[in-house]
Order: structure tokens, then sequence, then C-alpha cells
């Protein structure tokens, strides 16, 4: 056996614990050097034999924007598969394919931005497509799986360095760098920290990325979360990494700070440790973190703890130890084994939302399968590049036979008709795509769009027929004959170019605006209007066509007749994930576009038996009143079209259960930016309007029952079991759910909660217990008068079933817990943000650096609400902390003001606070009411005796 031999540097040393390594590899590393590690792109150094590393792989559900990839379902539909082995599994193949990509392209980064954990709270946010679920446990649940795939289940060693998106409570996009989240403590600890902190803890984390927006007025980049909370719950060091442009958006958007100097240092003080800004530009980033250092903002020692998290992650990612590296020859891409679960995948993704027996469909039924998306496998703004395509028209021709499927795709056709009375034509191009096809046959769209060799659109005497579909809210798409969609470049022509909508600013969508007696058709990429001049079709800021939209067919005409000849329609609706709702744009409305209403209004009237298959990112608004059937998937990746024709005819029996609630129309929702789940009850939590489909909801081909409920509190957990039984004749899965309730809470509680779910596969007559221990700590609340969390004494309902409102078994457990005690407000006053109850009130810092008030949130007037304040003997007066202008009016259980402080003169600025005074005799316990009128700030509540 050879005797070890130590490397030069230490730091090459694989025999020495990584930290000893990352304390010599620093030393060794210049001032110039550390700073430039800073930004995302990390430059090599040679004299130390260094390679260079950047942060950032896109890898949501496969490897994005590096190429073919295998691409599994949205993030939301692996959510909705309840099933976190089968998650971990696409999680360990997106990280061997990253693995052997990097071998061919050392562009292709191991250091991955996913999975995203913000909750679905509201299902108008832009990007639902891209969490997992409104519940906290769930997607904890879900997000550790795939971070434990992504890592790989080597001792030392990871396959790739996971990064948690978006930290913290951001749930929209318009104008999402420079809105602020109002978490109040309950909703933070209980709803958006939840999430993330169970996934920490679980150890398979490398660091997280801080959102765009504000949360309680400050900024996610310089939020002290990240050290308070964050990085108390990991045992490793974390590596954080800014969202792209964020840290210039501190100064150009948001105005938090007046230099970019300040913000970086306070970014860099406050935890992030990596700034994804300018692009591959470094130079903006390293001028601004001297500046910092020269100005003493900053020390070195702040540089050196940042460049150290970075390097614990290349160390682990065994960057310095390729000898040793056991992911380092991982060549497993596109393998059968991965299609096959990519297949699996999306199968178990497909929720079953309504069945009065249609479904699945008879081996013999002729099928008409129709609808936008009946022959589309639609990507999204992360996915991979397709190697193979699977539509619902593809599988059920491969399922069913070519001669029993019959088609139509339910678009309008049209031509442009213009003021001259010719109409727009597309130039005839041979093969167009192949130019762009890479050495597996896959298409690039954003190669195509941008192309200027393709001939513009022209116009003659009898133009080329267009297939036009309205996505809703008027935004529309022209796509030519040959399937290209019409898009404008750079030079402002119009040309049939596209293979699909997408890139980050969509060049394929227009709208019709009423004009005289025609339209003008204004191109929604550049905000301009297209017009015909003697060079061809473009886009302009002048002169502007008034087309004549001259209609040779609807889309309701061919799907009416498709659906009259068939025993069954299957009509597949839904979105394209690249319009009215996606990254950058929420959606406004539940409803399915009025194109797509009249589709399945068709359909229906022309044959009673249609079937809704609804392909989507996120939940409709449908009425399922007159359809038999009804089904959900989010859209399915490569095997798409094959899993959804395996559930139809019943080769697989839908176990997916939805992942969040379906509202049953737009009134139900609260607004975009409420954050407070609790006080507007949002989500299952705490909606009590009656949902059009519930969460945890989908239906099988089979029937289940549930038996033998037990439960019983020992050491430290409480120990629930039941019996799932299937009662069917058809092998199938089933998602049993445990929830729990608490009966006689003190505060308001969840209407019910999720403590727990199991997913398990059963042959008829089959029975299986299921067992689950669950944490006492489950049962807490975050107690805001005592700032912890606290199990709150009493009787807690156990519910198991198959959603949360398909309840088949209740029992109750009764736990010992801390009653709850008065508030003792007299030794420390009350935290202004640390209210029960408010109306009117936003949150906001109270520095820059920490800490929470309290705001009217129109500037005008609010209401804050302190539960059972103890005052002991007496007190004789109250101070406020207050910065702004305004009046802080106090009284006690909802009576007569007490003590109305206003401010003299407003304060210098929002930070500068000012106390007030005023005399208040109380004694025993009440409840505290603070009215604010004006635009101030309030801090802090003290009393004194």
């Amino acid at each position: 056996m050879t005797a070890h031999t130590p490397p030069t540097e230490p730091f090459r040393d694989p025999q020495l614990p990584f930290a000893d390594r990352i304390d010599d590899l620093l030393s060794r590393l210049t001032l110039d050097e550390r700073i430039s590690f800073l930004h995302q792109f990390a430059p090599a150094v040679d004299r130390l034999g260094i390679a260079a590393f950047r942060t950032g792989q896109e890898a949501l559900h496969g490897v994005a924007w590096m190429g073919p990839a295998t691409v599994f379902p949205q993030a939301v539909g692996l959510g909705a598969t309840w099933n976190p082995e089968l998650v971990r599994r696409v999680g360990d193949a997106v990280s061997k394919e990253i693995r052997a990509m990097r071998a061919k392209d050392e562009r292709v980064g191991l250091n991955v931005w996913a999975p995203t954990v913000n909750l679905l709270r509201h299902p108008l946010w832009g990007r639902n497509e891209e969490g997992y679920s409104e519940d906290p446990k769930l997607t904890s649940a879900i997000a550790t799986a795939y971070t434990h795939g992504l890592r790989g289940d080597h001792p030392t060693y990871w396959r790739t360095a996971p990064v948690l998106k978006h930290w913290l409570a951001h749930n929209n996009e318009t104008d999402r760098s420079t809105t602020s989240s109002s978490v109040r403590p309950r909703v933070l600890h209980e709803y958006d920290l939840k999430a993330f902190r169970e996934t920490v803890e679980a150890g398979a984390v490398a660091g997280v990325m801080p959102a765009y927006n504000l949360v309680n007025g400050r900024p996610n980049h310089v939020s002290p979360y990240l050290s308070t909370h964050l990085r108390a719950w990991a045992d490793e060091d974390l590596l954080v990494c800014s969202d792209a442009g964020a840290p210039s958006n501190l100064v150009d958007s948001e105005h938090y700070f007046d230099t970019h100097e300040e913000a970086t240092a306070a970014s860099l003080v406050a935890g992030v440790d990596s700034f994804t800004d300018h692009g591959t530009d470094s130079s903006q980033m390293i001028g601004r973190l001297r500046g910092a250092l020269e100005r003493r903002l900053l020390t070195e020692a702040d540089i050196d703890t940042a460049v150290r998290r970075q390097l614990s992650v290349r160390f682990r990612l065994g960057e310095f130890d390729p000898e040793d590296d056991p992911h380092d020859a991982t060549g497993e891409f596109d393998t059968p084994a991965h299609r096959a679960l990519a297949q699996e995948a999306a199968e178990q993704a497909i929720v079953l939302l309504k069945n009065d027996g249609v479904l699945p469909l008879a081996p013999e039924a002729r099928v008409a399968v129709v609808g936008l998306l009946a022959d589309e496998c639609k990507l999204d703004w992360y996915s991979g590049t397709l190697i193979h395509r699977s539509t619902p028209l593809e599988g059920l021709y491969e399922r069913f036979g070519p001669e029993r499927v019959e088609f139509a795709e339910g678009v309008d056709r049209v031509r442009l008709k213009t003021s001259a009375g010719t109409f727009v034509h597309v130039p005839v191009v041979e093969d167009a795509a192949d130019e762009v096809r890479g050495a597996e046959g896959a298409l690039d769209p954003a190669l195509l769009a941008g192309r200027t060799d393709l001939p513009a659109l022209t116009t003659d005497a009898t133009g080329t027929e267009l297939a036009l579909v309205d996505w809703g809210e008027g935004v529309l798409t022209l796509r030519a004959p040959d399937g290209r969609y019409l898009s404008v470049a750079d030079d402002g022509c119009v040309r049939a170019s596209a293979d699909q909508p997408g890139g980050w600013f969509v060049q394929e969508t227009f709208r019709l605006e009423p004009h005289g007696n025609g339209h003008l058709l204004k191109h929604l990429g550049t905000g301009r209007h297209v017009c015909v001049s003697a060079d061809g079709v473009k886009v302009a800021d002048e002169d502007p066509e008034v087309f004549e939209l001259v209609v040779a067919e609807r889309g309701e005409e061919a799907v009416a007749r498709a659906a009259a000849r068939a025993d069954v329609v299957v009509v597949v609706a839904g979105n394209d994930p690249h319009i009215n709702g996606r990254e950058t744009e929420d959606r406004t409305t539940l409803r399915l576009p009025g194109h797509q209403e009249r589709l399945l209004r068709a359909a229906r009237a022309a044959n009673p038996a249609t079937v809704l298959a609804l392909v989507s990112a996120y939940p409709y608004a449908v009425d399922p009143a007159d359809l038999p059937a009804v089904l959900w998937t989010a859209h399915g990746g490569q095997a798409a079209g094959t899993a959804l024709a395996r559930v139809l005819a019943g080769d697989v029996s839908p176990a997916g259960r939805l992942p969040q609630t379906w509202y049953a129309d737009d009134a139900d929702l609260p607004g975009l930016l409420d954050y407070d789940v609790i006080g507007s009850r949002q989500t299952y939590l705490y909606f009590e309007g009656t949902p059009l489909f519930p969460f945890g909801h989908g239906l099988s081909y089979t029937t289940f029952s549930y038996g033998g409920l037990t439960a019983r509190v020992a050491d430290g957990s409480v120990h629930v079991s039941f019996t799932v039984t299937n009662t069917g004749d058809v092998t199938a899965d089933e998602v049993a759910q445990l929830y729990t309730r608490a009966v006689d809470p003190s505060v308001p509680r969840p209407r019910r909660e999720l403590l727990d779910h199991r997913r398990v596969t059963l042959a008829p007559g089959a029975t299986t217990e299921l067992g689950f221990q669950v944490p006492l700590s489950a049962f807490a609340f975050w107690d805001v008068a005592q700032d912890r969390w606290r199990l709150e004494p009493g009787a807690y309902e156990l519910l198991a079933g198959a959603s949360s409102e398909d309840v088949r078994l209740r029992t109750t457990v009764t736990l010992d817990g801390e009653p709850a005690l008065p508030r003792a407000v007299v030794a420390g006053g009350l935290a202004a943000a640390g209210f029960d109850e408010q109306s009117g009130i936003e949150i906001v810092d109270r520095t820059k650096v920490s800490g929470d008030a309290v705001t009217p949130a129109d500037g005008a007037a609010g209401e804050v609400v302190y539960r059972r304040c103890d005052f002991g003997r007496g007190i004789a007066g109250v101070t406020v902390e207050v910065a702004g202008e305004g009046t802080v009016e106090l009284s006690l259980d909802g009576g007569p003001a007490l003590a109305v402080l206003p401010t003299a003169a407003p304060t210098s600025g929002p930070y500068d606070y000012v106390s007030l005074g005023a005399s208040v005799a109380a004694a025993g316990v009440h409840d505290v009411h603070l009215r604010l009128r004006g635009p101030l700030r309030l801090a802090h509540v003290g009393f004194s005796g």
C-alpha cells in the first residue's frame, strides 16, 4: 500500500478537512482575485491552476438553456404527483444529465438554480408553473426530494449543488422589483419560511436565491432573515446567489440606496455571496466592491466570508479532487431509463377532476381530439430543448390507431386584407428550419425567431391563409400554413420564422385594434403597429396599415364537424407558457380564454360525450356541470401526449392530486399583493368558500376505502395509522392524506392543515396499513405575544382521507402544551408588527438593516390590535416610537380613545424616530387598539408605571 504524499498546496490535499483546505486557498488568493470571485462568472486563477466557475445552471424540470436534454413535467406537475420518491429520481436523472453535458461543454454549470420553493399562494401568479404547491408541507416534501436527487447520495461529493428560489414571499410578477410583500410574523413563520426551512434542514441544499421583491419594506437582497433564519438552519455553509440584475435594482428601480457601492456593501454584509448582474461583464460589480472597500463600507473579512461560502460549494462539488470525484465520469444522458422516467412522471402528474363514467375510453371508440393544444407539446421558459416530443394527438394515434382518431385544431383561418385591396402573403421557404437543427434534430425557436435571412412577408392579390389564435385578453398569434409563427426580428420585418412563441421578449404575439372599418395590427413585442411598405411587411412607428380580417373558417366549425362524427370528443385546452402568465407577467383572470370556450361549447353541443383535458401551468375556473369528464395536467414535457393517451385509454389509472386550490370564480381570490393568508383567508388552509376543486383532489378508475384510524401520543410525536383498501377492480395508486385541525384554538388556525401523505399502489382487493409519526412541533403555531413557536394544549382533530375535503376518518387527540399567557407589556412594551389583527395596515422596515414597523397602507388610516395585554397593577403612561407625520390613538377593548399622540412636525426621514408620550391609566388585562392616521411609521409602544 502506497503511503499518502500530500500535495505541495494543502488545498489540493483530499486527506485534509474541507475547512482547512479552504483556509489555505483563501490565504493564497490576492484581494483582487477574491473580489473577482464575487461575480456570477468567477474567472480562472491560472497561477494556482484554478478553473473559472459560474453560479447558475437552470434545472427546474430538466437541464435548461443548454440545448437538447430530457424534459420532465413542469414543477407544478411534479407537485401534482404527490410522490417525493418519484421526484427524487427525477432530480437524480437531471443531475446526471448535467454532469454528462458538462463533460462535453464547460458552459454547463454544476451550481443549479432549482427548485423553486415559493408557495403557490395565488393562482394568478405568472410563475405558478415553477412552484410545487400552495401548502408548505407538500412543497417542502417535493423540494427536499428534488434537492436530494440533484445532490446525489455520495457522503462527501455532490453531483450538483442546488440553490432554492426565490427567497422570500415572492408571488407576483406585477412590479416585482418594487413591490413589498407585507408579511405578518405568523404568516412569515407558519407559511413562507416553513417551506424553505424544512427543505434546508433536510441537508441537500447548497444555497438560496433572494427574490426581486421587498418584504416588509426591505429588499430581500439585504434581508436580515438570511442570517437570523436561513443560515441558522444549515450545518454547512450556504451560498446566496443574487437574482439577475437585482443588485442594481437596489438603486435603479427600488431607490433603496443612493449609490451602488452602498447597495453592494449592504447586500454582501446581509449575506449575498455571488452577484448576478451585467451578464458576463464583471467589471461593474468589481468596481462597486472596490469602491465599497475604499469607502470602508466593507472589510476584507466581509469579502473573505462570501468567498469562503463559494469555495465550500466548489470543494463539495469535487472541483479540487478530480481523481476522487465519483460523479466526474457520469455519462447518463437521454437514456432509456430517463425517457421512461419522463413518461412515468407525466402519467403520475395527471389529475382526474371529474368522471361520470365516460373514462376510460372504450377500446373500440372513435375519438375526436380537438383544441388548440391537441397537437402541441409546449415548452416553458425553463425547459430544455426537446429531443423527443409527444402531443395528445400523437399519443392517441399511437394508442388507438390513426383510423379511429380524427383531429381538428380549432384555429380561426383568416386572411389579412390591406386598404389597397391586396392580402398579406407568406413567401414559401423550403426547409427554413434545417440550418438551425442540432445534431439531435432539435429545433431552437429563439434562433428561428431572430433570423433576418428569411424573406419578409409581402402582399399580393390572393394572400396566404393564416391560423389565428386568440389566447385571451386580445393577445393573438398568427401561423403560416407550414406551421411557422409570424415573428419580428431586430430589423422590424415580419417573417414566418418561429417554431413556437418563446424567448424572454416574446416576438410572436399581436393584438387587433378596431380602427375605422378595420383593424390595426399591433405587435406586442415592440409595441409598434404593422405597416405595409414597398420592401415588405414590417413594424414601424408611423403609417400603420388598416387591415380587414377576412375569415375563411371559424375554429368552432371544424371542431363541431369532427365532434359530430366521433363517439367521444377530447377537447385539449389550456395555455401557452410564454403567453398571458409567465415570468414578468401575471394573469388577470381564472377564466379560460374566449376562443377556447367557444371550441369547448361547440364540441359539447355537437357531442354530449365531451371530455375536457386541460393542459396548463395553472388552474382555471371552468364550469364542469355539463361535461362528463375533466382532467388536468401541467405541461408534461417530452412524454406528455403518450401519458395523456394512456390515462384516457385506461392503461394507467390517474392518481395525480391537485397541489393547489381551484377556485370557482375570480371573486374568490384576494388581491394579488395581499400576502396575509390568515387575515384574508387564503389557500385551502383558511379559505371558507366553496372551491371548484379542493386542494388534494383527484379521482381514480377504482375506489378505495379507509378504516382503522388510531392515534396515540408518545415520545414527542403523535403516532397515527389507518388502512387503505382497493375496493375496485383496477390496480391503481391512491394518495392517502392526513390533516389536522385545532378544535378550540385561542387564535385563528387553519381549517385543516396537511401533516403528511403517502402515495401507494394497490391491486384489486389489496389492503395496506399506513403509519405516520408526526412530531408535536407540527401542531404548534407562532405565538406573536411570545415571539416564538408554542404548542397550545387542547384537542386536535386528525382527518384521514383522499383530499382536504374528502375526509373518510376522524379521531381526536388531546395534547399537552403551554397555556396562553397575557402579553407582559409593562416590561417590554409592544413590537408594532407583532399584532394579532390589523385593518388597513402594512408592515414596513424599521431601519434599512433590521426590524419592522407598521404604517397605514394607503397613507391615511389603519388599525392594529394586540390581544390580552397585561398591565399588571396599573400603568400611568404610554409612549410610542414613530417616524413621519401623523397621529396615534390608543384605546382599550374597542372603547373611546384614551390617548391621542400627534407628531409635532414631520420627522426628517422615514427612519428618524421620535418618542411621543401621554398619560394613560389602566390595570389588568385588556386588548390594545392603536389607530394610525397619516403617513407615519409606528415601531414600538411602551408603557410606564
